[in-house]
């Protein structure tokens, strides 16, 4: 993908153009992020206080019990979205979906173990390690070009 941004001093309003071959996914996915009037952001709670997560610091986000947490070095917060929400809202080019119960931060991941029969196991930069299931193998496959 390439970026030009032309600087006009008559310019009055800001204006995008897209340019491409067809109309893909990614071009759809450019348009969705650039009309979108809210900003994205993803808030964590724990006890009474609020904290507006950055996707730079989430290590992993996960659900257990029900309920959606996600881990920074400032710990676990809780999230009052769906796994899916968290997912539409996190760059996709980060974060990648392991289970049907998890989204880790590629830019954490210290190692993979590949010594497991039909799975992976994923050592983040905090010691922790986390299994990528069956089903998405094949995507981490991918992510990683093997």
């Amino acid at each position: 993908m390439q970026i030009e941004i032309n600087v006009d001093e008559n310019c009055k309003e800001l204006k995008v153009i897209i340019v491409a071959q067809k109309v893909t996914p990614e071009v759809n996915n450019i348009i969705k992020k650039l009309s979108e009037d809210t900003p994205q952001m993803i808030l964590g709670f724990r006890d009474d206080t609020a904290t507006i997560l950055n996707e730079a610091d989430l290590y992993r986000i996960y659900s257990a019990n029900g309920k959606i947490f996600a881990v920074t070095d400032n710990g676990e917060y809780a999230l009052r979205l769906r796994l899916y929400e968290v997912e539409q809202r996190l760059d996709k080019r980060s974060f990648v979906r392991i289970s049907n119960s998890e989204i880790v931060n590629l830019n954490k991941i210290k190692s993979f173990d590949l010594s497991f029969v039909g799975t992976i196991c994923i050592n983040l930069t905090n010691s922790t390690a986390s299994y990528v299931s069956r089903r998405h193998v094949s995507k981490i496959k991918q992510v990683l070009g093997i």
